[in-house]
């Protein structure tokens, strides 16, 4: 059972900048494709960034394009997500996942392990 743990969330005023963690137990990354995501209360939970494994390929949510970079540390087997010029619209609670193959897809049914997630919420 992969395990995952997310770190780096907080509160950020609009404007401001986090950068959430995810490590992973064993070869993870170096094996699967890796996906954030996030869910804000009463919403589906939706996709923000994905990278393959490795890092060779990344995607991204159009809402969230040009202002977040997901990125992976194959040695340290954890993957990032940078997120600059935070909106209020960004507050939820963001999920790391595990890829079922060796690339991101924007889909929850295409990722069978989860973190717990953590918190971030901007303010205007």
């Amino acid at each position: 059972q992969v395990q995952l743990v997310e770190s780096g969330g907080g509160s950020v005023q609009a404007g401001g900048s986090l950068r959430l963690s995810c490590a992973a137990s064993g070869r993870t990354f170096s094996n699967y494709g890796m996906g954030w995501f996030r869910q804000a209360p009463g919403k589906p939970r939706e996709f923000v960034a994905g990278i393959s494994r490795g890092g060779g390929s990344t995607t991204y949510a159009d809402s969230v394009k040009g202002r977040f970079t997901i990125s992976g540390d194959n040695a340290k087997n954890t993957v990032y997500l940078q997120m600059n010029n935070l909106k209020p619209e960004d507050t939820a609670v963001y999920y790391c996942a595990k890829s079922r193959t060796a690339y991101s897809h924007n889909a929850v049914i295409s990722y069978d392990s989860w973190g717990q997630g953590t918190q971030v919420t901007v303010s205007s």
